[in-house]
């Protein structure tokens, strides 16, 4: 759909609110695990189904990277039947990379693999305002784009299951329920999303205001990147 691009005043304003609660919330949120459910997780063994489903909800709805990203995937999505599709894709590619990254191991750097996420965010914000057209003349395939980075999220929530050290008695159970937990918490993140998304569109201002939005976005996202790279050549650093 066309935009009506707001005042360049106005886009510069989005893009630097974005920026700092961008960094005030990676400053109180990396990495999203917090001392008492790693503390938890690692002194319990065997199958704990409803604790597993609590963790998986819990960073998900608290998930703002992945969030970022879920909101740009449905921006201009408004038929029931493709927001499900995207969504389906999305959630199949990081339920796939989220078990297996944590069954076999696979090990990525908690910085790196959260900067990718971070850039996922930035992508999808580019191709909301029709960068890749406008730049290369060629639309990527949106929905191998989608499933591409739900795999790559994958890896980030296995990522965080390892930094809580999981015992091997009821793994596999305890992977499906976490997975369980994240798809309930995206559901009621999309729901949330989506009604704001609903009330938003019917506004008279939204074509408007949309470029705005995705600049934001897009901002947001190299505010995460910026942010977990300096955390990785920091760690580096130290050791």
């Amino acid at each position: 759909m066309p935009f009506h691009p707001p005042t360049p005043r106005r886009v510069r304003t989005l893009a630097l609110a974005a920026v700092a609660a961008t960094i005030a919330a990676s400053a109180a949120l990396a990495h999203n695990v917090t001392e008492g459910d790693a503390g938890y997780v690692q002194e319990v063994s065997g199958f704990h189904p409803i604790a597993f489903i609590y963790l998986g909800a819990k960073h998900m709805v608290t998930g703002y990277d992945h969030l970022l990203f879920l909101a740009g995937v449905i921006f201009f999505l408004y038929r029931s039947r493709d927001i499900a599709t995207y969504v389906s894709l999305f959630a199949l590619g990081h339920s796939v990379t989220m078990i297996a990254g944590v069954w076999f191991q696979i090990s990525i750097n908690a910085y790196i693999i959260d900067a990718i996420i971070a850039f996922s965010v930035v992508y999808k914000a580019l191709d909301n305002l029709g960068a890749f057209r406008l730049w290369f003349g060629v639309q990527p395939d949106t929905k191998a784009a989608t499933l591409a980075f739900g795999l790559l999220h994958g890896f980030g929530l296995a990522t965080k299951i390892q930094d809580y050290d999981i015992s091997p008695d009821g793994l596999l159970g305890n992977l499906i329920a976490f997975n369980i937990g994240v798809e309930i918490g995206q559901l009621i993140a999309l729901a949330l999303i989506l009604l704001v998304m609903t009330h938003w569109r019917a506004r008279p201002a939204f074509a408007r205001q949309a470029y705005g939005a995705n600049v934001a976005m897009m901002a947001a996202g190299f505010a995460l990147m910026g942010f977990q790279i300096t955390g990785y050549f920091l760690e580096s650093a130290a050791t």
